[in-house]
């Protein structure tokens, strides 16, 4: 029995070691976002975000679609998307993916936004980029609950030595974020 018990530690702490460290996003000294990223043996570079009950974020296309639901009126309110910076070892060789949307409109505000509760998953075909040893994600985005919001700006590493794992399940159902 104890070997069975080491074998399943083993295999978790190596499923684990492919995820850099998490970023944690805090609000009165709660975690209300936390990211992390891997590159899977595919060559793409998956950012999952898990969000704290109660709160939410936003798509990656949100000013996109604002702005087309808008259609030439002024806005009385837009939540800022998510955006991810990606420098150092990896380039972005493709575009980003993202998992079905959220409505969190307010038409008769004028406030159109669309986004994830719980957790969410960004995808994006990489290359790498020279002989440097980790990449850097510039995440930047906004998390809300009904009350608050609180404006993220926070920067992953991603050790670039980690063992490149399978691709993340859910990969086939995300959408590509709109560029226009």
């Amino acid at each position: 029995m104890p070997v069975r018990i080491l074998l399943l530690m083993a295999g978790l702490a190596a499923s684990a070691a492919e995820w850099s460290k998490p970023v944690d996003v805090l609000v009165d000294d709660v975690v209300c976002a936390s990211y992390k990223a891997r590159v899977d043996a595919e060559g793409r570079l998956t950012v999952s975000l898990t969000l704290a009950e109660g709160w939410h974020t936003f798509a990656m296309d949100n000013s996109i679609r604002a702005n087309e639901k808008l259609a030439g009126k002024k806005a009385l309110g837009m939540d800022k998307p998510t955006t991810f910076a990606v420098s150092g070892g990896l380039a972005v060789d493709g575009p980003w993916m993202q998992p079905a949307l959220m409505d969190f409109s307010k038409p008769e505000l004028r406030i159109f936004s669309w986004g994830f509760e719980k957790n969410a998953m960004f995808v994006a075909k990489v290359k790498r980029m020279g002989g440097e040893k980790t990449a850097r994600i510039g995440i930047r985005a906004q998390a809300c609950t009904p009350a608050i919001c609180k404006d993220i700006s926070k920067e992953l590493e991603l050790d670039l030595g980690l063992a490149a794992g399978p691709a993340e399940a859910g990969v086939a159902g995300l959408s590509a974020v709109r560029t226009q």
